[in-house]
């Protein structure tokens, strides 16, 4: 009780400004303080409010959530090792702080580094070991790292292995793991969290358990249900996949007068039964050519093999493409994981160490799902309401394959079978004036709102890892359930109450918390510890 008690007043001292606490004198002071040394909290050094906005700024995704506005962390924990987290998270509870845990930095809505109350971030880009098994096809990969950091380290090992994630390589492993994480591989494999097989975890308690420790009930809630709900994750194990030495990307622009709604309603229809090996993305955008408003369609292609196959399946299956060879482009799997993060073909693997993205900017995006094909006129109607919006862009990601395989409730994405493809809103912008704020967020709302007779409903779904506090939100109080299952059933459906029942289990006094979290079934009443 005295290491708890003292290690708390040294963190209320913390508290008393935006400071940053280094982890490898927190490991110091740890060591000291179990020793009974009254003069440990000497052994703490802090730097100044600087190096916090440094290290607070250098993971921040979208400029929304990077004003002076913005509230602040009052403490900055990078930890370096498992003990580190543990620590954190005793004292954190111990004292009654909120704890925000970022892997990454490209949570959407800013949930991981932004709170109204008092807040610590666990930063955890330290934590970013790789450790590739490829005689055992699998590898054990920190929280903390990258999926650029991921996909090189596979690379390194094996030329003919890849796993089945994001395109964005400063995304962060944590994160996008426990969220439910998808790629281009997405009709071949599932996603990300289909091939976890194995995790670490530090819990409510301090403790760092495994797959084995936590139990099938945890393990089954931290793929796909938000890891910080229930813990501090630490590291997955994954189960690599295979693929093949060649495989071909195509990238095909269309306007309205070169056949744009056929092509976009044809692939409705086609992505369901196509080859497994395609994967299609369909980008769609306001432009403006030849000094009239306008929508273009990007088609964006991975295929698993290379471009004879690949037009043996797109010319009679998907003619309203209009797929050449001269579209196709054949590589290997990590060269086209740097063409899907937009480097150019001289560019080498090395970069996807780069944990720094080229530029960031104000953003806002949204989640829909597909179940029924858009008739042509809906699609026509889209285009005009796009073109009179203004700058709202949207993308589809194609369905069907793998993902019709397997059952809603295998984890907690339920977001599988019936789903043709999947629509992301965004918007971006530079300017930083409120009203422009106000304006760009409104568009993108009422977009969300023009296509609500053409998507999912009862509830109208959303994706998880493209968080939308819209939506729904909690404020962790009294009604957090009522609250909670808002936005609890938009991302998980029949799976929210399982992952109620877990939370409540493993973390009743709600420590584990934020605007979207996973609430607990636990009244207020009697928990421990101080909610801010």
């Amino acid at each position: 009780m005295f290491f708890f008690s003292f290690f708390s007043v040294i963190l209320i001292v913390f508290l008393l400004q935006p400071q940053i606490l280094f982890t490898t004198h927190l490991s110091n002071a740890f060591q000291t303080l179990k020793s009974h040394n009254p003069k440990s909290h000497k052994l703490c050094t802090v730097r100044q409010i600087p190096l916090l906005r440094t290290v607070l700024q250098s993971h921040i995704r979208n400029r929304r959530f990077n004003t002076s506005s913005t509230p602040k962390p009052t403490i900055i924990v990078t930890p370096l090792e498992a003990f580190h987290v543990s620590t954190t998270v005793i004292c954190a509870k111990k004292i009654g702080v909120q704890l925000k845990i970022r892997s990454g930095g490209h949570d959407y809505e800013g949930i991981s580094y932004v709170s109204n109350v008092s807040f610590i971030i666990l930063d955890m880009f330290n934590l970013r070991n790789v450790d590739v098994d490829i005689k055992n096809e699998t590898a054990w990969v920190q929280a903390g790292a990258t999926l650029g950091e991921l996909y090189y380290g596979i690379w390194e090992k094996s030329k003919v292995h890849g796993y089945p994630a994001g395109v964005c390589p400063t995304v962060g492993v944590g994160g996008h793991l426990s969220g439910g994480g998808y790629g281009n591989m997405l009709r071949k494999y599932g996603l990300s969290v289909d091939h976890i097989v194995d995790a670490q975890v530090v819990d409510v308690q301090g403790r760092v358990l495994d797959r084995a420790a936590m139990g099938e009930d945890l393990f089954w809630a931290i793929r796909g249900g938000g890891g910080a709900s229930f813990g501090v994750i630490l590291a997955y194990k994954i189960q690599l996949v295979p693929v093949p030495p060649i495989v071909t990307t195509f990238h095909v622009e269309k306007f309205l007068e070169q056949n744009m709604t056929e092509a976009v309603f044809h692939y409705q229809e086609v992505m369901q039964k196509i080859d497994n090996d395609l994967f299609i993305r369909v980008l769609l955008q306001p432009s403006t050519k030849d000094k009239i408003r306008t929508v273009r369609a990007t088609f964006i292609g991975m295929f698993l093999g290379d471009s004879n196959r690949l037009l043996s399946i797109t010319t009679p299956e998907f003619p309203e493409l209009g797929l050449q060879k001269p579209d196709c482009k054949e590589m290997s799997w990590i060269d086209s994981v740097l063409y899907w993060a937009n480097f150019d073909n001289t560019t080498t693997p090395d970069v996807l160490l780069n944990r720094t993205p080229d530029s960031v900017n104000f953003l806002k995006r949204k989640s829909d799902y597909v179940k029924t094909p858009i008739p042509k006129t809906g699609l026509e109607s889209l285009w005009k309401a796009m073109v009179d919006i203004g700058k709202v862009g949207l993308v589809f990601n194609s369905y069907g394959g793998r993902m019709n395989e397997i059952p809603e409730s295998e984890t907690p994405f339920p977001h599988r079978a019936g789903n043709i493809f999947k629509i992301q809103y965004s918007v971006n912008w530079n300017e930083e004036d409120a009203a422009s704020d106000k304006d760009y967020i409104d568009q993108i709302r009422n977009l969300y709102s023009f296509m609500t007779p053409f998507v999912s409903s009862n509830p109208r779904e959303s994706f998880l890892n493209y968080r939308d506090l819209d939506i729904g939100t909690t404020d962790n109080g009294k009604n957090s359930f009522s609250q909670g299952k808002v936005y609890g059933e938009k991302y998980f459906k029949g799976n929210f109450d399982r992952l109620v029942k877990i939370k409540t289990t493993v973390d009743p006094d709600n420590f584990f918390r934020n605007e979207q979290s996973i609430p607990t079934l636990v009244p207020l009443q009697g928990r421990k510890g101080r909610i801010l």
